[in-house]
């Protein structure tokens, strides 16, 4: 059997022995602050292992119940897989045991164990009354079935049966994902002489390595790994649901510059977010609405940052209501899709409500289309093709690149990857390392052809469009990843003909009318007759230089290869320049430190028109100008 390696955290009101029962359990007394010793509460999160059965290990975070130290159990909370809710037999249940239960129900914790402590303070029948009020608690929660056991730290009684209930629940819970991206939400930093800083978490996802190259987001200060350690064990590499304690060195990795609500990460397709695009669960009985512009705290992973909301389905959402909201952060955060975060107000401090991260990395959003609502709710909801396609939906025109697919998904690397041949199959584009959604796709050939047709309308002379001036069709593609696809498509479609950085519709020939082509014929006579001395465009005859159509006309030429342009204004006939090649490779082919007057032997021509002759042998290769003169290739 493979050993599942997960978090069991504690929850609970204060002074309801927590603490004391995780030591029961483990011999590990995980009040380490001297604070805490004075107090006798837990403050801050303390950590113990517990290996209760044969593959299952569990990594225990304490976490403070006390109500002005919430934010600390929330930054203990968001990586549990199994929590074990503490209830004193002798009080029952207090506030924070509600707001306790709240949270891990927000944070999409999926197993429970409940524990009854002090169980050798109360007789049989309050222990009964305090059994039926724990049911009644969870009745309307996922927790409705999970098992709730009378203990007592002082007596040990009920701690095997505990132990039990925690491996069944344990073995039942998800296995997080070793292949996936590494992320390590940090909870403590301190500094170790001779090691240097260390920052310890939950390894929420993938598996780091000894000498890795690492990422600490929000700030994206680069660091290596100097040293991994697991519960005290030295390990070269640590997994997925690892309680993880990390020796990091670097430039910037002194103890003041690193701070919890950082995440470690690798790589490059992390990047911190200012706006989240978000579903939020208002709590039904706290007495708070959200309201559009409301200023509310975020908690997500180890992080805690204020926003204010715009509300983009709703006016506002009532207590027990659901809704898109995104929230505009006060300063970065780091997210992912499906990421489970919890809310609570700016003042007095509650919590509030919570939810699921929709869009890491949002655009600015307000009042939101029935559409884009529905695509969100797929990037959150759906199986991985329709959450990769959600995402390529939402990306538009900049298309969302592969890499960053497990992050605007919430999917491992090989699932969201997995996804793309289906979706090309149904007419999704793979551009470049990035995937378009095949309404983009649809939309970006409608654009590419009406504009190739309209340009045909306008100017039927003219050969094609030019590709530049079809490229910038294609909304926010600056490196024109995507119209470079969509054109190439097209020409292997047979829609397009590409050639000469020209695009037509294929088929498609100017028609000339009779007097186009007297025009038409009138100056390709010049070029052939004048050979290699061809009058520049100004000094063709007045009626056709004063024809509207001269230019059209023109490149109709050079399109067809009837004439080449050696300058903007100059031209000359291609066969004519064709015969000159050939002359000057073999009259002249192989020799070097060639002059003009060199080149006038083989072309008797003037000046005028023997330099920009050299100057398209020198762009085509036939010569190749140096310091001391020309070279001539040999052919």
């Amino acid at each position: 059997m493979s050993e599942q390696a997960l978090i069991l955290g504690t929850a609970g009101h204060i002074d309801h022995g927590k603490t004391a029962l995780v030591k029961a359990l483990t011999s590990v007394d995980t009040d380490r602050l001297k604070e805490e010793k004075e107090r006798g509460i837990t403050i801050d999160l303390g950590f113990a292992e517990f290996s209760p059965a044969s593959g299952v290990h569990l990594g225990v975070v304490d976490v403070p119940g006390h109500e002005g130290f919430i934010r600390n159990m929330l930054a203990g909370a968001t990586g549990m897989d199994v929590v074990l809710l503490v209830i004193a037999s002798d009080e029952g249940v207090m506030p924070q045991t509600r707001e306790h239960l709240a949270i891990v129900r927000l944070l999409g914790v999926t197993r429970m164990v409940v524990a009854l402590t002090k169980s050798d303070l109360v007789d049989e029948e309050w222990l009964e009354l305090a059994t039926e009020e724990v049911r009644e608690l969870l009745s309307d929660t996922p927790y409705s079935d999970a098992a709730i056991i009378a203990t007592s730290a002082t007596t040990g009684a009920g701690l095997s049966e505990l132990t039990d209930a925690l491996v069944a629940a344990a073995r039942s819970a998800r296995d997080r994902r070793s292949d996936d991206l590494v992320r390590l939400p940090i909870d403590r930093v301190f500094t170790v002489r001779g090691t240097g800083t260390v920052v310890t978490g939950t390894l929420w996802s993938g598996s780091l390595q000894e000498g890795a190259s690492v990422r600490l987001l929000p700030g994206g200060d680069r660091a290596r790994v100097r040293g991994i350690q697991v519960h005290g064990r030295e390990v070269n590499v640590a997994h997925a649901g690892a309680r993880t304690a990390v020796a990091l060195v670097g430039p910037a990795m002194s103890r003041e510059e690193v701070n919890r609500g950082q995440v470690l990460v690798i790589d490059d397709a992390w990047s911190a977010s200012s706006m989240l695009t978000v579903w939020l669960t208002v709590l039904p009985d706290t007495g708070w609405s959200v309201e559009h512009g409301q200023r509310v705290r975020i908690h997500l992973g180890t992080a805690e940052v204020m926003a204010r909301t715009v509300m983009l389905d709703s006016d506002g959402l009532a207590p027990g209501a659901e809704g898109w909201v995104q929230f505009r952060l006060e300063r970065p955060i780091l997210a992912r899709a499906r990421d489970r975060f919890v809310i609570r107000s700016y003042s007095p401090v509650t919590t509030i409500g919570g939810g699921l991260v929709a869009e890491p990395n949002a655009p600015k959003r307000r009042k939101a289309t029935q559409e884009l609502l529905e695509t969100l709710k797929r990037v959150i909801e759906g199986d991985p093709m329709e959450a990769v396609e959600a995402s390529a939906a939402l990306s538009m025109w900049s298309g969302a690149p592969e890499a960053e697919l497990p992050i605007m998904t919430g999917l491992p690397l090989s699932v969201s990857s997995a996804a793309i041949p289906a979706l090309v199959e149904a007419g999704a584009y793979v551009v470049a390392g990035r995937v378009y959604h095949r309404g983009t796709v649809e939309s970006g050939r409608s654009l590419i052809l009406d504009a190739v047709s309209g340009f045909h309308a306008e100017a039927p002379l003219r050969p094609g469009i030019p590709l530049e001036e079809l490229r910038q069709r294609i909304p926010n593609d600056e490196e024109s990843r995507l119209a470079d696809g969509l054109l190439a498509a097209l020409e292997s479609e047979g829609k397009l003909r590409l050639s000469s950085g020209l695009a037509s519709l294929s088929g498609f020939e100017p028609e000339l009318s009779p007097g186009q082509r007297t025009v038409y014929e009138s100056i390709l006579r010049i070029y052939h007759d004048q050979g290699l001395t061809p009058p520049a465009v100004e000094e063709l005859p007045g009626e056709l230089r004063k024809n509207r159509d001269l230019w059209p006309i023109l490149k109709l030429l050079e399109a067809r290869a009837e004439i080449i342009a050696l300058d903007g204004d100059f031209f000359m006939a291609t066969r004519a320049l064709q015969d000159a090649e050939s002359r000057v490779i073999s009259e002249l082919g192989g020799r070097q430190g060639l002059g003009p007057s060199d080149f006038k032997t083989v072309l008797p021509v003037s000046r005028k028109h023997l330099i920009p002759i050299l100057a398209y042998f020198d762009r085509k290769g036939v010569t190749n100008r140096r310091e001391d003169g020309r070279e001539v290739s040999k052919g």
